[in-house]
């Protein structure tokens, strides 16, 4: 065993002795010692059974925030940053285990972003726990998109005023982490990787827009402290349906953000009706007939992952058409809150702007490029 392996086998030693000690007993570490454990467990110096330990006690005891951004600085430390010229990039992250109750909508959001002449870039990775739901690279491997194209590819797309738009996958900017892939699964429940993976810059501009959702009310000032840490000029953190950034479409939604990281947070409501959008579900539902493909003996099972993003390109598809309905209801929605954020530009007005892209067609033709 060489000096590094022996020092990051003290390290966790140690911290695993302090950590998971018992619901009463257990210490909290310090954000270098969070750092340099998470740090070697990428770099394959703990064993497996330690690391799942580790992430596991984190959980129990429950992080801290110096906890939080010490896994988070191991995480940065490990993904490949690119620079693009574009002056600004909106860079957004719905949950990386995707949608499981709704046809997810937020996909259809980049083309419209970037028919508005706002360069904008998901990341995230094709499948992961707790929900294994339908992701955004999921859908967009169903349209034939190369879900795993590499920076350069994104930068060029992004840098093309006739798209404006990519998505960057888990796998290509942090291999080191998208490794852990088996682990998580086996460690089952969400470990603190699943709160600060999203905070990272796949693609990085002059200004670095970032925008995430929550569903826990104690979520958003930890995403808007990691957000600083991750040098984003601005973050936006959205209460959405099933932790998306889109709100329910039947209720008053909060938005949360700080315009610059110097700044305190603040936040504001949404009232989809003061947008003139009116419509009876929250988010845009499943079809029955795939809910009871998914059925067995009464009992409903979780519905296929596939499935949900077949129905989402056919629903996804038809908004960007013009077709009224939840989903474009749900794409004018959330599309409006980023427009709204990127450009300080009343609310009302950017809901027009979004909507009057959509009926125009124009976004359909980038979501194809």
């Amino acid at each position: 065993m060489n000096k590094s392996s022996t020092e990051a086998q003290e390290n966790i030693k140690s911290v695993i002795q302090r950590i998971a000690t018992g619901p009463e007993l257990s210490k909290n570490i310090s954000r270098d010692e969070a750092k340099r454990s998470m740090s070697d467990i990428l770099n394959g110096e703990i064993d497996p059974v330690q690391s799942a330990i580790f992430l596991i006690a984190l959980r129990m005891k429950r992080e801290t925030m110096d906890e939080n951004l010490g896994v988070h600085d191991a995480i940065i430390e490990s993904t490949t940053t690119v620079n693009t010229s574009c002056d600004s990039l909106i860079n957004i992250a719905d949950p990386y285990d995707g949608f499981s109750r709704n046809l997810p909508s937020s996909i259809f959001i980049l083309p419209v972003i970037a028919e508005l002449g706002l360069p904008i870039v998901s990341h995230g990775v094709f499948s992961v726990g707790p929900k294994y739901g339908c992701t955004h690279h999921l859908t967009l491997k169903e349209l034939g998109y190369n879900s795993n194209n590499d920076h350069q590819e994104i930068v060029e797309r992004l840098e093309n005023k006739d798209i404006g738009w990519a998505y960057a996958d888990q796998s290509m900017f942090n291999p080191k982490l998208h490794n852990l892939m088996s682990l998580r699964k086996q460690i089952i429940k969400r470990p603190v990787i699943t709160t600060v993976e999203v905070l990272v810059k796949p693609v990085s501009s002059k200004n670095d827009m970032f925008f995430t959702g929550f569903v826990h009310k104690p979520y958003p000032p930890i995403y808007l402290e990691l957000s600083r840490n991750a040098q984003f000029n601005s973050a936006t953190v959205i209460r959405g349906t099933e932790g998306g950034i889109i709100p329910s479409l039947r209720q008053t939604g909060k938005v949360h953000f700080y315009h610059s990281a110097d700044e305190q947070d603040d936040y504001y409501d949404v009232t989809p009706e003061d947008l003139g959008i009116v419509q009876s579900s929250r988010a845009v539902d499943i079809p029955e007939e795939i809910t009871r493909k998914n059925t067995k003996d009464k009992i409903e099972s979780k519905v296929d992952a596939v499935d949900i993003a077949k129905e989402t390109i056919k629903s996804g598809i038809s908004a960007l058409s013009g077709n009224d309905g939840p989903m474009l209801s749900c794409i004018q929605l959330g599309a409006a809150i980023i427009l709204q954020r990127a450009t300080g530009n009343d609310l009302g007005n950017c809901s027009k702007e979004v909507l009057r892209v959509l009926k125009s067609g124009a976004a359909l033709k980038r979501m194809k490029r």
